[in-house]
């Protein structure tokens, strides 16, 4: 009988990773990449003493109070948690992880690829030409929007907004944020950034807003329909951190009014559902929630799940705690 630690993970993780996970736990991969249901996620923290789930999995609490008293960690591949009930699983005393810092970058490339390709109409011109359309260059084909010198806000300034704020200063952006609490005096000089105390009000000054922050119950709808309606007419909104974080239905109703001028969407309200109107809007980019996928990120991603329980197995606490006090 195996004496290592019962590890379930939930969906496909790169081959490095699972062949480590292999070594070190007694591991049960999920080798079709297909999610769990709700049913088999139940069953799953029955037997396991280290869930190992990603932001497709909901673990709420019927599932964590489904678990045995064998569970003992949760440590998600992610950084974001907001799909664990965190209540329920303190109340267990169960051990929630996460992975933070090692998608920073990945994020950040991606959410100023967005930020680029909206009003550049990139995404636009791309299958224009796939379509075989187009016939040559004319002075007035295509005209996009300037984003040197335009107003960029950020919401949520940790690590994601800041490296975000880093990479467009390059850009020729002046960067402004808005955040639970105003950064030091010292990171705001360096970033050369404005604080916002008033989201409204930074709403109605931008040029292009961008969400960074994380999903919780405070932040459900943070840009609600009154508040998207705050935004100038010609100004864009880009997402890379969690859909219900934007009032999707609002904001597909302004981009059709002509009081949003575009977006850019890696992440959806509902995902993998998608609002049905937004595939056919022209000036809307959506990805299909890729911000953190590249190889090398990834790879860390399952680097830290392993340390993290490694670190819980050798009776240690784990580097990367997730306490529900702390979001």
């Amino acid at each position: 009988m195996s004496s290592k630690v019962k590890v379930v993970v939930t969906r496909k993780l790169p081959d490095a990773v699972e062949t480590r996970m292999m070594e070190l736990f007694d591991t049960r991969l999920n080798l079709n990449d297909i999610a769990l249901t709700h049913e088999e996620l139940i069953m799953a923290v029955q037997s396991a003493e280290i869930l190992v789930p990603t932001v497709t999995d909901n673990i709420d609490a019927e599932v964590i109070n489904s678990a045995g008293d064998q569970l003992k960690m949760i440590a998600n591949f992610g950084a974001g948690v907001d799909h664990v009930d965190l209540t329920a699983a303190a109340e267990k005393g169960i051990i929630i992880t996460n992975t933070p810092d090692v998608l920073t970058e990945d994020t950040a490339d991606l959410t100023m690829a967005l930020v680029l390709m909206a009003p550049r109409r990139m995404g636009e011109g791309e299958r224009f030409v796939r379509a075989k359309e187009w016939s040559g260059w004319t002075p007035t084909f295509m005209m996009g929007n300037r984003i040197n010198g335009k107003r960029l806000g950020i919401i949520g300034m940790g690590r994601i907004g800041t490296a975000v704020a880093e990479r467009a200063r390059g850009f020729g952006l002046a960067v402004h944020y808005h955040n639970r609490h105003r950064v030091n005096e010292e990171l705001e000089s360096e970033l050369e950034v404005t604080y916002w105390e008033s989201l409204d009000q930074l709403l109605t000054h931008m040029d292009i807003v961008v969400v960074t922050c994380p999903s919780t119950p405070a932040t459900y709808h943070l840009l609600s329909e009154r508040r998207l309606k705050l935004m100038q007419p010609h100004s864009y909104v880009v997402n890379t951190s969690r859909g219900n974080i934007i009032d999707e239905t609002a904001l597909v109703s302004l981009l059709e009014q002509g009081l949003i001028a575009g977006a850019g969407l890696d992440v959806f309200e509902n995902e993998p559902a998608i609002h049905p109107k937004l595939y056919d809007m022209e000036n809307v980019v959506i990805l299909p929630h890729i911000g953190s996928s590249t190889i090398e990120g990834r790879v860390a991603m399952g680097e830290r799940v392993i340390v993290n329980a490694k670190t819980f197995i050798d009776g240690h606490k784990p580097p990367n705690r997730v306490l529900e006090t702390l979001l």
